[in-house]
């Protein structure tokens, strides 16, 4: 089957993350990315892909600061309210019910109900197409112990995955999918 180069990302199963920042006046700001890789172990980078218009890249700006909350499978349905276009300055993270936490080398909150998360300072920011691609220095990471498997590895089967569009991979083992509500 030939596809159009524009559904490239369709061939590739993504985690979820929910990136957090703040505003200047200190106001939380979340929303989940799916085009996100880490970069380098020395130094330790990670990076995503964002809209220049969105309100996590005009925190960034502005604040040199955000956190990388990896969610699971349990945090799918709060996806759909933390992709929705409020004003800016709105919290995301309360209108999804979700709980800040105090981050431990960087201003932005993390989300409590997270499996895992990683603390960036602002690195580098490149245009890339239609996105920026924000690479963020590691300072901190922190996983739950249930997340943890006993090799040193996340546990996959917990981990919320983007397929493309509204679709997401809901068991991994008999790669079912179900369409985001």
């Amino acid at each position: 089957m030939e596809l159009e180069g524009k559904a490239f990302p369709k061939l590739l199963v993504r985690p979820v993350v929910v990136v957090t920042t703040i505003s200047k006046r200190g106001i939380a700001n979340a929303a989940p990315f799916s085009f996100n890789s880490p970069i380098s172990f020395e130094p330790a980078l990670y990076g995503f892909s964002c809209n220049p218009a969105h309100d996590t890249w005009k925190n960034i700006r502005e604040n040199g600061e955000f956190v990388v909350n990896v969610v699971g499978k349990d945090l799918g349905e709060q996806m759909h309210v933390l992709e929705t276009d409020y004003p800016y300055e709105d919290n995301e993270i309360e209108r999804a019910g979700l709980t800040e936490e105090k981050a431990k080398a960087v201003k932005p909150p993390r989300i409590k109900e997270a499996k895992a998360w990683i603390e960036c300072k602002l690195e580098k920011d490149v245009e890339l197409g239609d996105h920026i691609w924000i690479v963020g220095r590691v300072l901190a990471v922190g996983v739950k112990d249930e997340f943890w498997k006993e090799k040193g590895v996340i546990d996959v089967e917990k981990l919320l995955c983007h397929v493309a569009g509204e679709f997401f991979a809901v068991d991994m083992k008999e790669a079912k999918y179900k369409r985001a509500k």
